[in-house]
């Protein structure tokens, strides 16, 4: 005998379907009285087990629309590549590794002058509150929200790249301008972590209830010392982060890339 509450049997019973492709993704599921003559249910049943889904980023719910499957179409970003002045650029990283994947990209900017949070203080080597330039951007893939990435650089490196206050894009990326200037970015330090959006995270990324952010934390430096701190953050369904180290002429073509 299935000792489940019966909201928890209806919700496992339909995401056996979404597993199995019986719903695919971005297909609608039947609606709740259908689903209440299925399993023998109450409407209030049926719908905290469609919101049992929900928390759990399986399916999303819109007003007079019922309940419809997910879609994920996931993004891949090759992160020892990101920001590599060694590989080929048609512009800023973000802009060339979404094109090169076949798929449109689009930003918008805020830049400032900012007291430094703890955490890039840390991290930059600075006095907390000491002030750093704040370039900011919300990114979308194919008009869906993508990422939000922050980019602190302390108040001593605009003097030699005072382009870093621009309001707008940087057409060649901020590592190649720096570059260019003689400050090399010559290593960096990640650090990824996941965790439950803020309000503001889930509304600048459109997320659903259920689905965390993956947080990409990266310090470059110089040969001397830390020269920024970027913070990215991810919609956790639709992104995918690799590595590639060492020498992986091994590795299969037919691998996932």
């Amino acid at each position: 005998m299935n000792k489940q509450p019966k909201y928890r049997q209806v919700a496992d019973a339909l995401r056996r379907e979404i597993d199995n492709g019986t719903y695919p993704p971005g297909s609608r599921l039947p609606s709740e009285s259908e689903l209440s003559a299925r399993f023998d249910a109450s409407r209030n049943t049926i719908r905290n087990g469609l919101n049992l889904l929900v928390t759990q980023g399986l399916v999303s719910s819109s007003q007079g629309l019922g309940y419809e499957v997910t879609k994920h179409e996931v993004f891949e970003l090759n992160a020892s590549r990101f920001e590599n002045l060694e590989f080929p650029q048609n512009g800023d990283a973000y802009s060339t590794d979404v094109t090169n994947a076949g798929r449109r990209p689009h930003q918008t900017f805020r830049v400032e002058l900012t007291p430094a949070p703890a955490y890039v203080a840390e991290r930059l080597k600075v006095e907390e509150g000491s002030r750093a330039v704040l370039r900011f951007c919300h990114r979308f893939v194919d008009d869906v929200p993508w990422s939000t990435q922050a980019t602190h650089y302390p108040e001593w490196l605009v003097e030699q790249g005072p382009r870093l206050t621009e309001p707008g894009d940087i057409a060649e990326g901020t590592t190649r301008y720096l570059a260019s200037l003689g400050i090399e970015q010559v290593g960096y330090f990640d650090e990824i972590s996941a965790r439950m959006p803020t309000p503001e995270e889930a509304r600048l990324l459109e997320i659903g209830a259920g689905v965390p952010v993956l947080l990409w934390t990266r310090t470059g430096f110089s040969n001397d010392r830390p020269i920024r701190c970027t913070v990215t953050t991810f919609r956790g369904d639709l992104n995918r982060m690799n590595y590639e180290i060492g020498d992986l002429s091994a590795r299969s073509e037919n691998e996932p890339q």
